[in-house]
Formats: structure tokens, sequence, C-alpha cells
């Protein structure tokens, strides 16, 4: 496994940050510990969760996810103390019983409250990497970093990230901090992937100058960029990408003949390409199963030449340059 620093902080972390979205409402706790414990085994100790995960959709139970990792530390064996461990507030958790303060959003009182919530359930004293889910416009900075300040000086978090940020909102909060002499954000998580590069035109560019470490979440695309994505479509349409695959069917069709070039799965590819970025610390992937875990360390295996790059820029262009460059002289 190889390691980097997060962002400008001096928390080293694997290259893969296991992502745990899919433990309780579609991977059971046996083989959600099954992954936990593949991923300590191959050097991966980096997991990132959400105080939401396990309610989404309206199905389930807000904070279930966190309840698992909590029971899985319980087993001892070094597993929290290996552990980086990233968490996220903001979203309406739906084991709290209706009220505005339960809403989407931030503020003081929730980060407060939701903290204690997710430490409860993840039955650690603290978290490494605490970040805001969203953006939240209502509330200032002061109040925002007055509140993560109690925080790390209680010992209950390490460092704070963002989630979903535009590259003024990171530019904003890193200005407020330093104000007030603190450290600031050392990580956004986004959107990143081959379909998907409109962060390259600030979100990264910003990241990446202002000492945050980018962790790109969906780098598959929500599976489009997997090694099933055109079969489910021949034979099935029950996957889901069925339109999505449609109005991306030529693009995912050059895809496929060049992975093919390459003898790698496309899955593969498309990960390795979002961690040849410079901006980008580890992209999270998101398994199902152990298997599908275990297809995924290939990515610290592949690197792609200039060649290969550049057909990929070609199959799925980007921005071409950050911005202003990408669309002015």
């Amino acid at each position: 496994m190889d390691y980097t620093y997060l962002g400008k902080s001096g928390l080293k972390v694997s290259r893969i940050c296991l992502g745990t979205m899919n433990f309780g409402p579609v991977t059971d706790e046996k083989e959600s510990f099954r992954i936990m414990d593949a991923a300590l085994d191959a050097g991966i100790n980096f997991f990132d969760t959400a105080n939401v995960y396990g309610g989404f959709g309206g199905n389930g139970q807000s904070g279930s996810t966190e309840e698992i990792i909590g029971r899985w530390f319980q087993q001892g064996g070094g597993r929290r103390e290996r552990t980086v461990l990233a968490t996220k507030v903001y979203g309406k958790m739906n084991i709290e019983p209706d009220s505005p303060n339960n809403e989407g959003g931030l503020s003081a009182y929730k980060i407060r409250r939701h903290l204690e919530g997710s430490l409860k359930r993840l039955q650690t004293d603290h978290i490494e990497l605490y970040q805001m889910h969203h953006v939240d416009p209502a509330i200032s900075w002061d109040e925002l970093w007055g509140a993560f300040e109690v925080a790390v000086n209680q010992g209950k978090i390490g460092y704070v990230g963002s989630s979903n940020f535009a590259g003024w909102n990171i530019a904003v909060a890193q200005k407020e901090a330093e104000k007030r002499h603190f450290l600031g954000l050392v990580s956004e998580q986004h959107k990143y992937s081959l379909l998907c590069r409109e962060p390259e035109l600030e979100v990264l560019p910003a990241s990446k100058e202002l000492g945050l470490g980018v962790i790109p979440w969906s780098p598959l695309d929500g599976g489009l960029l997997g090694r099933n994505a055109l079969k489910k479509i021949e034979g099935s349409r029950s996957g889901g990408n069925a339109e999505r695959v449609e109005k991306h069917r030529a693009q995912l069709e050059q895809f496929d003949e060049l992975c093919k070039e390459l003898g790698e799965p496309q899955d593969v590819v498309a990960l390795a390409w979002v961690l040849a970025n410079p901006a980008v610390t580890a992209p999270i992937i998101g398994p199902r199963t152990s298997e599908q875990f275990e297809g995924s360390l290939r990515i610290l295996d592949v690197k792609l030449d200039e060649e290969t790059m550049k057909r990929l820029d070609e199959i799925f262009p980007g921005p071409g340059k950050p911005a202003p460059m990408a669309y002015a002289w």
C-alpha cells in the first residue's frame, strides 16, 4: 500500500479510501466486517462514513452504518488504532425527533449534538477527520470554526474536512480559518470521475493551492465506469443504469475497447486515472462484497502512460484547463 499526507496535515492515509455507504442497507454486517478486515490486511487505513448512512432513500435507519463500524472496532485486535476514521455531519437523522434543528444544515448546536451521536455509535472517543457533508450558506464561518475549534480542543476530532464545496467556498473557509489562526480544512470530498470532470475547473486547483487533499467520491460514477455496465444493459434492465448507459453508450463502448487493449477491467482503469491526478489523495471505493474489494486493489499497480491518458481525454473530454483559462484568454 502507498501512503500520503492528507492535504497540509501531518496525517498519513492510504492512497485508497474505503467507503462504507453500502454497509447495512446493501451489505450485511458479517460481510461488512470481512471487507473492513481485508482492508486493514491490505494496508488501507483510511475509512470514510457519514452519520446519515444507513437511512438514505427513506429505507433503513440513519446511523446504522456507523453502528456497524463501532461493533467492528469493539472486536479489538488493534482495529480502531490502525484506522484513520472519517465521518460527516449535515444531513437529517431519521432516528431523531423532527425539529427545525434536525433539518439538513450546520450550526454549532447541531455539530455538537451530531458529533456526540457519531462518537457513541462508532464506540470511540475521537474521530480523525470530521467533514461537513455540504455547504450551509445560512451559517457564518465564525460560528462554524468556533464549533470545530471547541471539538478539536476537546480532543473529539483531529481535523476538519469539507464535502461538495465549490472552489470559492473552500477559499472563503481557508481565509476565515487563517484569521482565527486555525488550521482550517485539510480535505475536500468531491464527486470526480472520467464522466464528471468539472472539478478540474475550480475545486481541484483551489484544493491543491490551499492545502486540501481531494477525496473523490463516486469515481466510477455510480457503476457506469465499472466492468459490468454494458453487460447489464444488454442482459437486463434491472440494474438501474439503463438510461445513463444509453446516454453514454458511445463513450462506454470506446472505453471498453481501450480497456481490452490494456488488459485491465474498466473499474481499475477508471480508478487509476483518478488516482493519477496530483490533487487527489485517495479515491473512495465502495465495495458491496469482498470480491469487489479485492478487485479494486489492483489500481495501485496500474500506471497509465501518456498515450493512454491522451486517449482517455479524447473519449471523456474535460475542460482542458483550470478556470479561467478553460474559457477565457
